[in-house]
């Protein structure tokens, strides 16, 4: 009954001499990047480097000139991290210092930027501790928490937008606003939302799971907040020592999250002391970075992004004898995309009036990290990239008949991109799973944070595509069957390179530069050029 999505992929089973020229191309990349030599291209290995030794040869082969501050290479370190011991906590009530038990009242979570981490201070509730602004929403109201611990609820109470729940739903972008408000730390207590999808007591024998960023230059981890970051994990049992002897109960908390309504918010009794050690590992990894460069003396030093993850997630556990995590669809293809439209570009004799820049990023995998990085330290002005678009995990094995944008309702990129896909014979249809947040989850989110104008461009669910898409998810992503013998569709993997040529060479050749709609939530918080 699943045969249905790739019946018609004929081109699929024909060898690479048979396709057309420009679906070899395709094809071949990903026949490469995919293959079982490079064991999967997890960010860190050398089997990441081989790949990137790859696209920069090919950059080379196409006629683009080094797009990292004169090399193919924008190198930077990976920083895996997780509990070193078990932390400390205890309470401090007038004379009494009460200790505080690991796994039944809290478990700590790491601090990279502060690896041997001290904190002593009042409490502070802050409800979900969100400040928003545009809904008339601010958790701080009339709180004084300098100097403090801030207890925060995860996650977003009900009936706040989806695009205000992607984003407050991180408790690190919390903890960067305790730091903005001047709290020292951060705790986040179990909700019942939480209690409901994954309780404390089964957090606790994973506290010390490895979880990975990335180094400044000068070595330092990276976190979001380092003045105030969030390091424990707060249970039923711990909450109801911590508001002891408070003006607001546990009780009353619970009863506001019920009922739906805003939970009272105020400083408990006493204060926390916290104590913990998080231990460090170092990898190196690189971004692989080639360049157009524009020709127009006014708009040459503005800079067009396309982008697309190199890594995959290399070596795992086997399945039916298999260990290898090859990453044909997630993301081979969106590199190969990359490297073609790049080929089009050079082909096409027209150069562009912007520069354009073709970006291979490492370590999406592990969480967006290479596009962090590179957002954080792009090699030319970070005011001189003026749009991104991504090219993650498009789903080719089917007649492409629409593609999703995500984020492209956001800023000017979007007629652009419409214009594109009609040229193309494709439409542009919303996101069809809204609620899965997906415009936060790949490597254009990076450049969203930089205030950025970008878009990650997906296969749609039109046509037989809603049905490849879930069965992909469910048989391959992240498997080792998502290799180069699925039934590609390499048709519709030209389709959708022309597609992202078009917009790539649409915003390098516009008058004017991308700019977010006015008013946008994430072009404001992020300080975006238009949206004010």
């Amino acid at each position: 009954m699943f045969a249905a999505p790739f019946a018609q992929a004929q081109t699929a089973a024909q060898p690479a001499a048979q396709l057309p020229p420009e679906q070899a191309a395709l094809k071949a990349h990903v026949q490469f990047l995919a293959s079982d030599a490079l064991r999967g291209r997890e960010a860190g290995t050398r089997d990441y480097d081989v790949a990137a030794e790859y696209v920069a040869a090919q950059m080379l082969a196409i006629g683009l000139v080094p797009g990292a501050a004169g090399s193919w290479f924008q190198p930077f370190k990976l920083v895996s991290y997780k509990p070193a011991e078990k932390a400390k906590w205890s309470l401090v009530r007038g004379a009494m210092e009460i200790p505080l038990q690991f796994g039944i009242d809290y478990v700590n979570t790491p601090a990279p930027a502060t690896p041997d981490f001290k904190a002593e201070g009042g409490i502070v509730f802050a409800g979900y501790g969100i400040v928003y602004p545009e809904g008339k929403r601010d958790d701080y109201k009339g709180l004084d928490v300098k100097g403090k611990i801030v207890a925060i609820l995860p996650g977003v109470p009900q009936g706040l937008p989806n695009e205000v729940e992607a984003h407050f739903g991180d408790d690190e972008q919390k903890a960067a606003i305790a730091q903005q408000k001047g709290a020292v730390a951060v705790i986040v207590l179990e909700s019942l939302a939480q209690r409901e999808q994954i309780p404390f007591e089964a957090i606790v024998p994973y506290y010390d799971y490895e979880r990975t960023t990335w180094a400044r230059p000068d070595g330092t981890a990276f976190a979001t907040a380092p003045g105030a970051p969030p390091v424990g994990y707060v249970g039923p049992a711990g909450a109801e020592k911590l508001f002891q002897g408070a003006k607001i109960r546990w009780a009353d908390v619970l009863a506001a999250q019920r009922r739906g309504t805003r939970v009272p918010t105020g400083a408990l009794a006493g204060t926390l002391r916290v104590a913990s050690k998080t231990r460090l590992v170092t990898q190196a990894t690189r971004n692989v970075a080639g360049l157009i460069p524009g020709t127009d003396p006014s708009l040459k030093a503005e800079y067009v992004v396309l982008s697309a993850h190199l890594d995959h997630v290399g070596v795992g556990d086997a399945v039916n004898g298999d260990r290898i995590y090859n990453g044909a669809m997630d993301n081979a293809i969106g590199v190969s995309t990359m490297l073609e439209v790049a080929r089009k570009f050079v082909a096409s004799g027209e150069k562009p009036r912007r520069s354009m820049l073709f970006v291979a990023l490492a370590a999406e995998e592990k969480g967006l990290l290479g596009s962090d990085y590179f957002a954080h330290y792009p090699p030319v002005a970070k005011d001189r990239l003026v749009a991104d678009v991504n090219m993650d995990m498009p789903i080719l094995t089917y007649p492409l008949v629409d593609v999703v944008a995500l984020g492209a309702e956001r800023s000017s990129l979007g007629p652009v991109i419409a214009a594109a896909a009609a040229g193309e014979g494709l439409a542009v249809v919303p996101d069809p799973s809204p609620e899965e947040m997906f415009f936060v989850r790949s490597d254009h989110y990076s450049f969203v944070k930089s205030g950025i104008p970008a878009v990650s461009i997906d296969t749609g669910p039109g046509g037989q595509g809603a049905e490849a898409q879930k069965r992909f998810l469910a048989e391959n992503y992240h498997k080792p069957s998502d290799q180069i013998d699925l039934p590609f569709d390499w048709n519709s993997a030209a389709r959708y390179m022309r597609l992202n040529y078009a917009v790539a060479r649409a915003l390098t050749d516009a008058p004017e530069r991308p700019r977010w709609n006015r008013g946008d939530f994430f072009g404001v918080r992020f300080g975006g050029y238009g949206a004010q």
